[in-house]
C-alpha cells in the first residue's frame, strides 16, 4: 500500500493541496540548485547586468596588467610570529644553519674535486704518465662517498626549510619553481655522470676509451657548474632581489630573478673558492694517507699527491681575494646599508677573525712549501732568503690583522684618549689592508717561485736578463703597491682612496702572469741538480696541510653567515621580511661558536671519509697479494 494512501486516507482535499504545495516549492526551489551547480544562470538578465557593471569597473591597461599578476603571483606574504611553526626541543634556525652550512661544504668539495680530477687525468692522458691518471682515480674515489653526503644533508636542508619556514619556500617555490625543477634533473644527471666516470674507469682506459671518459668528466664538471650557479640564483635574490615589485610581487621573467645584482659576483667567488677548498680537502687526505704509510713508495706517492692538491689550493688562493673585493663592492653598489652593515658595522669585527684565518691560510701554504725544499739538494742557494719572506708575511698579517676601533673598558678608554691607537689606528684602514695583502700575495708567489726552480738550473743564454726582469718586476710592483697604498689612502679624496685598490691588484696580477711567463722559458729544458727525493718530507710539514684544510673550512663558515646575515631581518632583503622567533643578529661569539660546531662536524665526517678509504684501498691491495 501506499504511503499516500495512509497518511491522507478519507482526506482526498488535503492530499490535493499536499501534492500543490510540493510542487510550487520544487518549482521555487530547483533554479537554486540548478544554478549552484552551473547548469541554470539565475536571473539571467540581472546576472548580465552586474557582469556589465563589474566589466566597466574592472581597470584597463597597465592597471589590468598588474591585477593579472597579483592574482597569479601574490605579493610576499606579512607574517607573525605564530605563522612559523616550531618543534619542542629543537631551534629552528639553528638546525637550518647547520645543516645549510654543512650541505654547502659537501657541495663544494663535490663540485671541486671533479674539476680536480679532470684536469689530472686530462694531463695524465697528455703525458702518458700512469701516476697522473692513479692519483686522479683516488681523488674521485673519495668525492664518490662525499657525494652521497652531500645528498643527505641536501634532502634534510629542504626537509628543514618545509618544516620551519613553509611560507618562505612557498614563495621561493612560486618563483624559481622552474630552477627547482631543472636543479632535480640535472641532480640526477649529474649523479649518473659521477657513477659512470669513476665505475667506467679501468674499462676506458686506453683508445677511444679514454676519450669517452674524458668527455664524461667535462660533462659532469659542466652539469655540476649549473647546478651552483642555479643555487646562487636563489642566494642572490636573497640578498638583492629583482624581478619583483616592492611589494615583492613577481613580474613573471625568471630571467630577471635569476640574472640579479649579485649573480655573477656569487658565482665566480664560489667557483674559485671551492677550487682552493678542494684542494685543501684532497691535501689533508693525502697527508692522512703519508702519515699513516708503512713503505718509502706509498710516502713518496702521497707526498707528490699532497704536494699536487697544495699547488691547486694555492693556484686558486691567489686570485680569490680578488673575487671577494668584487663581490663586497657589488654588495655596496646595490645597497651601501648592507656594505655599511658588513665592512663597517656589527660584522666589522668578524673580520678580524677572519684575518687571523687568512694569516693561517698563508704561513701554512708558504711552510708546505719551505718544507718542500727539503726535497731537492740544490735548494739551499734559496733556503737563506726563507727568513726574509717569512718576516715580510708576518708583518702583512699583522697589519691585516689590526683592528681600526678597538673594544675597551671605560678605564682603558680614558687612559688611550679614545677608541683610536695614535700609532696603530691608521692601519685599520682598507688602504692599509689593501696593501698588505697584495704584498703578502706577492711573497707566497715568490716562495713558490723559489721552489720550482730549486732543483734547476737554468741553461738558456739569458738566464742573468731574465732573473734581473723578474727582480725589477717585482721591486716596481712593490714600490707601486706601497704608493698607492700610502699616498692616495692617507693623502687624497676618498674617491681615490678606493679607486687605488683597482690598480694594486693589476700590479699583484702582473707579477704572477709576468714573471711565471719568464720562468717557464728561462727554465725550458733546464738541468736537474738532482732527482727530486719524493717521500723525504718531514712530518711536520704534513699538518700544515691539515690546518690549510681546517682554516679553510672555518673562513667558509665564518664568512658563509656574513653573507647571509647582512640581510638581517629579512628574508628577502627589503621585500620579504623575517619575523619569527629566532630572527636576531647574533653576537660575535654566539655566532663562532655555532660555526665551530659546525666545522668539528665536518672535520669528524671527512676524517670518516678518509678511513673508508683508507680501508677500502686495503682490501683491494690484499686482493691483489692474493692473486
Amino acid at each position: 500500500m501506499k504511503l499516500s494512501s495512509v497518511v491522507f486516507k478519507g482526506a482526498p482535499l488535503l492530499k490535493k493541496k499536499f501534492i500543490t504545495a510540493l510542487c510550487l516549492l520544487a518549482f521555487l526551489f530547483t533554479p537554486l540548485f540548478l544554478e549552484s551547480i552551473k547548469l541554470l544562470p539565475m536571473k539571467a538578465g540581472a546576472a548580465y547586468a552586474s557582469e556589465q557593471t563589474a566589466q566597466a569597473e574592472k581597470p584597463s591597461g597597465p592597471e589590468a596588467k598588474s591585477e593579472a599578476k597579483k592574482e597569479e603571483h601574490p605579493p610576499a606574504p606579512k607574517l607573525t610570529e605564530k605563522d612559523y611553526p616550531q618543534v619542542k626541543y629543537i631551534n629552528g634556525r639553528i638546525m637550518a644553519w647547520l645543516v645549510a652550512q654543512l650541505h654547502l661544504w659537501f657541495a663544494a668539495f663535490v663540485l671541486a674535486v671533479p674539476i680536480l680530477v679532470f684536469i689530472v687525468e686530462a694531463i695524465g692522458m697528455a703525458t702518458k704518465d700512469k701516476r697522473y691518471d692513479k692519483m686522479a682515480y683516488e681523488f674521485i674515489k673519495v668525492s664518490l662517498t662525499a657525494y652521497s653526503i652531500t645528498a643527505v644533508f641536501g634532502g634534510l636542508l629542504l626537509f628543514t626549510l618545509v618544516i620551519f619556514y613553509p611560507d618562505f619556500m612557498k614563495y621561493m617555490a612560486g618563483i624559481f619553481s622552474p630552477t627547482i625543477l631543472a636543479y632535480a634533473f640535472l641532480f640526477f644527471a649529474e649523479s649518473a655522470c659521477l657513477y659512470i666516470y669513476y665505475y667506467g674507469w679501468h674499462a676506458m682506459e686506453t683508445g677511444f676509451g679514454k676519450w669517452m671518459h674524458l668527455t664524461i668528466g667535462w660533462v659532469l664538471n659542466v652539469v655540476g657548474t649549473v647546478l651552483m650557479f642555479f643555487a646562487n640564483a636563489w642566494v642572490g635574490f636573497m640578498m638583492s632581489p629583482h624581478g619583483v615589485d616592492a611589494a615583492g610581487v613577481f613580474e613573471g621573467n625568471i630571467w630577471h630573478a635569476i640574472h640579479t645584482h649579485l649573480w655573477n659576483p656569487l658565482n665566480l667567488h664560489r667557483t674559485v673558492a671551492n677550487v682552493a677548498y678542494g684542494g685543501s680537502v684532497v691535501g689533508a687526505y693525502a697527508a692522512y694517507k703519508f702519515l699513516s704509510s708503512k713503505t718509502s713508495e706509498e710516502r713518496a706517492h702521497y707526498d707528490w699527491m699532497g704536494y699536487t692538491a697544495n699547488f691547486i689550493a694555492v693556484s686558486a688562493l691567489l686570485p680569490l681575494p680578488f673575487a671577494g673585493y668584487w663581490l663586497i663592492a657589488e654588495i655596496y653598489a646595490y645597497s651601501q646599508q648592507m656594505g655599511i652593515t658588513l665592512m663597517g658595522g656589527v660584522f666589522a669585527w668578524l673580520f678580524i677573525i677572519q684575518a687571523v684565518l687568512i694569516g693561517a691560510l698563508f704561513l701554512s701554504v708558504n711552510y708546505y712549501l719551505w718544507c718542500g725544499m727539503e726535497r731537492s739538494k740544490g735548494a739551499d742557494r734559496y733556503t737563506k732568503y726563507i727568513k726574509y719572506i717569512a718576516f715580510v708575511i708576518v708583518a702583512c698579517f699583522l697589519v691585516w690583522f689590526t683592528p681600526h676601533t678597538l673594544i675597551l673598558t671605560p678605564g682603558e678608554l680614558k687612559a688611550l684618549g679614545g677608541p683610536y691607537h695614535k700609532y696603530l689606528g691608521p692601519l685599520g684602514i682598507m688602504p692599509a689592508k689593501n696593501t698588505a695583502v697584495n704584498i703578502m700575495l706577492i711573497f707566497t708567489f715568490l716562495s713558490f717561485l723559489l721552489y720550482r726552480r730549486c732543483n734547476k738550473v737554468a741553461t738558456v743564454s739569458w738566464a742573468p736578463i731574465g732573473n734581473a726582469m723578474q727582480i725589477a718586476i717585482f721591486v716596481a710592483a712593490i714600490i707601486n703597491i706601497a704608493t698607492l697604498g700610502i699616498y692616495y689612502g692617507y693623502f687624497t679624496n676618498t674617491v681615490y682612496k678606493v679607486a687605488s685598490s683597482v690598480p694594486q691588484v693589476m700590479s699583484t696580477l702582473t707579477v704572477i702572469i709576468a714573471c711565471l711567463i719568464i720562468d717557464v722559458f728561462m727554465f725550458k729544458g733546464a738541468k736537474e741538480v738532482a732527482p727530486l727525493q719524493w717521500g723525504k718530507m718531514p712530518d711536520r710539514s704534513q699538518y700544515a696541510l691539515f690546518l690549510l684544510a681546517v682554516s679553510f673550512t672555518w673562513l667558509m663558515g665564518l664568512m658563509g653567515f656574513i653573507r647571509s646575515a647582512i640581510r638581517q631581518h629579512w628574508h628577502v632583503y627589503t621585500v620579504f621580511r623575517d619575523n619569527s622567533p629566532d630572527a636576531f643578529t647574533p653576537t660575535i661569539g654566539y655566532a663562532t661558536r655555532i660555526v665551530s660546531i659546525g666545522v668539528v662536524i665536518f672535520m669528524a665526517i671527512v676524517i670518516f671519509i678518509f678511513w673508508l678509504a683508507h680501508i677500502s684501498g686495503k682490501k683491494s691491495v690484499s686482493k691483489e697479494a692474493s692473486h
